[in-house]
C-alpha cells in the first residue's frame, strides 16, 4: 500500500511508527504468556505439526478440531520456511496480529473521524483495552499469548475497510481467509459485513442493494454430534454455555453497550440536524453504529434463541455469544474516537489522564491474574515459574513418548498460573479437568474418555503408591507430577519447591 496518501489512503512513514510504538506498548499491557490456557492446544498442534513424533498417547485432545482450521498449519509452515524457532516465531506471530488489529482499527477510524486527535483515541483505547476481559463468555479482546481469533480479528477489521472502500471481492477474500483461520469469529465478521454493506447502500445515493445471502448472518459451526451424559459433564464446566445462569451483570454487558450505542446514534443524528447538512465523517461514521446497533441486536436474538431452550443444549459449542467480541472491539473504537474528537482535542494533559490509569490499571489487572510468572514470559528466559522449571526438565528428560498423568486441576494450583503442560513439557498427559473439558464439550465423542480419565485421577492429592500402579495398569501412564508435599513412595528424579516428576516401574 503506498505511503502519505489522503485520510482514506490510511497512512504515512509517521503513522507507521506511531502503531508500531503502540503495538508494544499495548504488548507490555497485554503481557505474554506462551502455553497458558487454550495456549495448551494451540501450541501442541504446531508442535506436533512440526514433529509428528510427539503426542502419541494424546493428540485427539486438540488435532480432531483442528481440522476445521489452518492456525496451526500456517504458523508451522513458517517454522519450516524461516527456520524461526517456535518460540520466537510464535513471539513473532503475536506482536504482528497486535499491530495488524491496531491497524485495521486505525483504517477504520481514519473513516470515520476527520480530525487525528479522534482517529488516534479510538487506536489507542483499543491499544490499551486488549486485555479487557468481556462479560459472560470468558474471553478477552486479545490474548495474552499467540491466538487464531487475534489473526481473524484482523483479518475481519481489514474486510470492514473493503467495505467501507465499496471493494466488496476484496472483503470477501479476507473474510475467507478469516473463515480458514477462525470459522466461529468469522461468521461473525461476515455477518456485520452484511449488514454494513447494506447500510452504505442505503445512505448512498444511488440507494443500490445487493442482496446477501442468508447464510452469511447465521454463525456456522462443528457438526454435530449426539450428546451423552459425558458429554453433559464436560458442557457444565463451561459456565459461559449456561446463560440462563448469568449474573446480573454479564446480562448488563449484553444490553448496555446497545443502549450505548443507540445514544450514539441519536448523538450522531442530533449534530447532523444542528449543522444542517451531512459532513464527511457522518457519512461513515453514521452507517457504523447503525451497522454496529443492529448487528448486536440481531446476534443477540439468535444467541439466546440457541442457548437457552435446553432441547438446544448440543448447540452450546457454537458460542454464539461469543459475537461480543467484535461489537465490543468496534464499541471501544467508536468510543475513544467520539472521546478524542469531543474530549481529549488536543489537550495533552486529558490524554495522560485518560490512557496512563487505564494502561496501569490493566497491567495491575493482568499481573494480579498471573502473579508466579513473568509479565512477559519471552523466549530463552529461564523460567522463574517453579511449575514451568519442571515442564522444562520434563522436556529434556524424558522420552517422547512417556505419558504423564497430574492432579486433573493442576492449572487452577496456587503458583501454575494456568499454563498447559502439553504445549509446554511436549508431551502426553491423561485429560485435565479444566481445559480439555472444553475440547471434550466440542468435539463429543471425546466426553467418554475425558470422562474416564479424570475420574482416575479424582483425588490427587490424596493418592499413594499403589494408586498411582493403577494408572499405569489401567492407562500405561509411566510418569507423574505430585506435590513436593506428597507423601507417596514414589522415584522421583526431579523435584522443586513445588513439585516432583516421579517415574513409574
Amino acid at each position: 500500500m503506498p505511503l502519505a496518501q489522503d485520510r482514506r489512503g490510511d497512512w504515512s512513514f509517521r503513522h507507521l511508527v506511531i502503531l508500531l510504538l503502540l503495538t508494544v506498548l499495548a504488548f507490555c499491557v497485554l503481557g505474554y504468556h506462551p502455553g497458558l490456557e487454550d495456549d495448551a492446544f494451540y501450541l501442541a498442534a504446531i508442535k506436533r505439526d512440526l514433529n509428528p513424533t510427539l503426542f502419541p498417547h494424546d493428540a485427539e485432545f486438540f488435532r480432531i478440531q483442528f481440522q476445521a482450521t489452518v492456525f496451526d498449519k500456517l504458523i508451522a509452515l513458517s517454522v519450516r520456511l524461516t527456520h524461526v524457532p517456535v518460540a520466537w516465531a510464535s513471539l513473532l506471530w503475536q506482536l504482528s496480529a497486535i499491530f495488524f488489529v491496531l491497524h485495521g482499527c486505525f483504517r477504520i477510524a481514519r473513516r470515520c473521524f476527520a480530525r487525528p486527535a479522534a482517529q488516534w483515541a479510538a487506536v489507542g483505547m483499543i491499544a490499551a483495552l486488549l486485555s479487557m476481559p468481556l462479560p459472560g463468555i470468558a474471553i478477552n479482546l486479545a490474548d495474552q499469548y499467540l491466538h487464531p481469533r487475534t489473526l481473524a480479528t484482523a483479518l475481519i477489521l481489514a474486510a470492514i475497510v473493503a467495505v467501507f472502500d465499496r471493494r466488496i471481492w476484496t472483503a470477501t477474500a479476507f473474510l475467507i481467509v478469516a473463515l480458514a483461520v477462525h470459522a466461529i469469529m468469522a461468521c461473525f465478521g461476515i455477518s456485520f459485513c452484511a449488514i454494513l454493506f447494506w447500510n452504505l447502500n442505503e445512505s448512498s445515493p444511488e440507494r443500490r442493494v445487493i442482496p446477501v445471502p442468508a447464510a452469511a448472518l447465521i454463525p456456522l459451526g462443528w457438526l454435530f454430534e449426539p450428546a451423552s451424559d459425558a458429554w453433559r459433564k464436560a458442557a457444565s464446566t463451561r459456565s459461559f454455555y449456561f446463560v440462563a445462569h448469568w449474573e446480573w451483570y454479564e446480562w448488563l454487558g449484553i444490553f448496555g453497550p446497545l443502549a450505548l450505542l443507540f445514544a450514539f446514534q441519536w448523538f450522531t443524528l442530533r449534530r447532523v440536524e444542528g449543522e444542517g447538512e451531512i459532513s464527511e465523517d457522518d457519512v461513515l461514521l453514521r452507517p457504523l453504529v447503525m451497522s454496529l446497533l443492529y448487528f448486536g441486536v440481531f446476534q443477540t436474538v439468535i444467541g439466546l434463541a440457541l442457548m437457552l431452550p435446553p432441547s438446544l443444549e448440543r448447540l452450546r459449542p457454537f458460542e454464539p455469544m461469543r459475537y461480543l467480541h467484535l461489537l465490543y472491539l468496534l464499541f471501544f473504537l467508536i468510543a475513544g474516537g467520539l472521546l478524542g474528537d469531543h474530549v481529549l482535542k488536543r489537550k495533552k494533559y486529558r490524554w495522560f489522564l485518560l490512557f496512563v490509569p487505564l494502561g496501569v490499571g490493566m497491567f495491575l489487572a493482568q499481573r494480579e491474574m498471573f502473579p508466579a510468572s513473568p509479565h512477559l514470559e519471552l523466549p530463552n528466559a529461564h523460567p522463574s515459574n517453579p511449575w514451568l522449571e519442571a515442564f522444562a526438565w520434563v522436556r529434556q528428560n524424558t522420552p517422547s513418548d512417556a505419558l504423564f498423568a497430574l492432579d486433573p486441576h493442576y492449572m487452577e494450583l496456587p503458583g501454575e498460573d494456568y499454563h498447559g503442560f502439553r504445549a509446554l513439557a511436549e508431551r502426553s498427559a491423561l485429560a485435565d479437568y479444566d481445559k480439555d473439558a472444553g475440547m471434550a464439550a466440542r468435539v463429543p465423542g471425546l466426553a467418554p474418555r475425558w470422562l474416564q480419565e479424570v475420574s482416575a485421577t479424582t483425588g490427587w492429592k490424596d493418592f499413594q503408591a499403589q494408586d498411582f500402579v493403577g494408572l499405569k495398569r489401567g492407562f500405561d501412564v509411566t510418569w507423574v507430577i505430585v506435590s513436593a508435599e506428597s507423601t507417596a513412595d514414589l522415584a522421583c528424579p526431579y523435584q522443586n519447591t513445588a513439585i516432583k516428576v516421579c517415574r513409574l516401574y
